[in-house]
């Protein structure tokens, strides 16, 4: 019960943090993009389908892919394994 809990919390949070950045695409004193990409991560961790997408979409750039896959294992050692 307690993996399902954290399971949708982060779900939740993934998606807050992607409409908090559709938000600060349009609003100036939001970073509508770094919200974009805590919340893509967030929601990477939940659904393979979106981590698939993100690899694919970011192994073109060496740098990029290296980042995200530092800051998602930064985030699944503060909020552990799914």
């Amino acid at each position: 019960m307690y993996k399902q809990l954290k399971r949708k919390l982060v779900l939740l949070t993934g998606i807050l943090f992607v409409i908090l950045g559709l938000l600060g695409l349009a609003l100036p004193f939001l970073q509508g993009f770094l919200f974009l990409i805590i919340g893509f991560i967030l929601l990477s961790l939940h659904s393979p389908k979106i981590r698939a997408w993100a690899d694919v979409h970011t192994l073109k750039y060496p740098k990029t892919h290296a980042a995200i896959q530092k800051v998602e294992k930064w985030i699944i050692g503060i909020v552990g394994e799914l």
